[in-house]
């Protein structure tokens, strides 16, 4: 069952007559007959010109939107002066309302170019439907290039084009949520690295449980790769790293280390290097960001640390690929964990929670329970511990000076920080990053 549908008018709007007026009541007309029953949410994109009013757009629509008593309340005008500004509109309407399903009707030679904009501001949570607008080949009002026909790709040009104008429009929109804020560790000298920890604020992601620096996209949440490619374009402008010398790991949760310089795995969940200027990630919404640095060989790294990858000593395998490939001492290497779940909220089933109580009674709470209380931090210091990490060279939520900590809980902050734990499927994602300065 469509749930919404979107009705372009954006190319059919410089010169308003009659005819487009007709053409939406019949467009209009013919959505009400066939959703007699569950009467879909309806968005009427049309263009505002430079220097008009909204109002002044709208009122010229209005003898067309006149009688649609089913549609009424769930009809809006989107006037805007460009293709990305009045879709991304009403996305935020569709994400209101957690609405999947759309119809776009949309004239046929539009309908690639519509595609373009909805392949790069949509991800694979939302499902397209499309329907040519019937327009008069000799309308005048029809403004589209001669060279684009439906069907066909789009020249090279013309995608680079509206990628501009996507990167233009997102980089124009407010920051949400107040300034962007980084943590940084004492423990990292700052003179050799540049690091940090990401909060949820500063960015432009809009939806509740991702607003609004989330940092991750995926097919299964709503954000998409635009938005948090701008959220990490302000957090890289904020930090002064290069964000096209970025690297995130590929989380598996599990234990293998990428290499920087050498074969990239298919999926990792640390990674490493010893060049300057390259950026490396780990991500973390309840799972552990954990950042090492070696201030003698210069070296670095990140790791994704979730339960089990914690199990599977995820860490620990960071730590030895350092040494390893750099020739790292393992006196030397400083290891800090990030804002992650801690024991107060988070609970894993008796099966699970036994291995950790292997690793030291200390890391469950609660351990008759079926669901007991799990401390992953605690864990991943012991297991760091018992390879030869000095226990000063750590830092945690064990920090002697709280106001010196950064391992916040993210279930117990989420003015802060992201948490699947607490918000569900669509969570959003902060980050741990490293890099050697230049």
């Amino acid at each position: 069952m469509v749930e919404a549908v979107l009705i372009d008018l954006l190319s059919l709007t410089a010169n308003l007559q009659s005819n487009i007026q007709g053409l939406l009541h019949n467009t209009l007309e013919a959505i009400e007959k066939c959703s007699s029953s569950h009467a879909p949410f309806v968005y009427v994109m049309c263009c505002q010109r430079q220097g008009s009013e909204r109002k002044g757009e709208q009122e010229s629509l209005l003898p067309a939107l006149r009688g649609f008593r089913s549609l009424k309340r769930r009809l809006e005008v989107v006037c805007a002066q460009t293709t990305v500004a009045a879709l991304y509109t009403v996305k935020q309407r569709l994400d209101e309302k957690d609405l999947s399903i759309i119809k776009v009707i949309v004239p046929a030679l539009r309908k690639d170019l519509m595609k373009v904009y909805i392949d790069h501001l949509f991800t694979a949570v939302y499902q397209f439907k499309f329907e040519d607008l019937q327009v008069a080949p000799d309308s005048e009002s029809l403004q589209i290039s001669e060279h684009q026909h439906e069907g066909q790709m789009l020249p090279s040009q013309d995608m680079a084009l509206i990628q501009s104008e996507i990167q233009m429009y997102l980089e124009s929109l407010p920051s949400l949520k107040g300034e962007l804020t980084i943590l940084r560790s004492s423990l990292i000298p700052d003179d050799i690295f540049l690091h940090g920890f990401t909060t949820r604020t500063g960015g432009i992601s809009y939806i509740p449980t991702l607003s609004s620096c989330n940092l991750f996209s995926s097919s299964k949440r709503r954000d998409p790769q635009v938005v948090v490619k701008e959220n990490l374009r302000r957090l890289a402008n904020a930090a002064g790293f290069n964000p096209e010398a970025f690297h995130r790991v590929k989380v598996d949760h599990a234990n293998a280390v990428c290499i920087m310089g050498k074969t990239e795995p298919d999926d990792y969940d640390g990674i490493v290097t010893d060049q300057k200027g390259v950026t490396l990630a780990a991500p973390g919404a309840d799972c552990i960001p954990v950042l090492f640095a070696d201030p003698v060989r210069r070296a670095c790294g990140a790791a994704h640390s979730g339960w089990k990858g914690t199990l599977l000593g995820v860490s620990m395998a960071t730590v030895n690929a350092m040494v390893s490939e750099y020739g790292c001492n393992m006196k030397d290497i400083l290891v800090v964990l990030g804002p992650s779940v801690g024991p107060c909220c988070y609970r894993l089933p008796h099966e699970s929670a036994k291995e950790f109580h292997r690793i030291d009674p200390k890391c469950v709470r609660l351990f008759d329970s079926a669901n007991p209380y799990i401390d992953i931090r605690r864990a991943t210091r012991i297991l760091l511990e018992r390879g030869g990490i000095l226990p000063e060279n750590i830092q945690d939520d064990s920090i002697t000076d709280q106001n010196q900590n950064i391992t916040f809980c993210t279930a117990c902050h989420p003015d802060k920080f992201y948490s699947h734990f607490r918000d569900g499927t669509n969570f959003g994602t902060q980050i741990g990053f490293i890099s050697i300065k230049d």
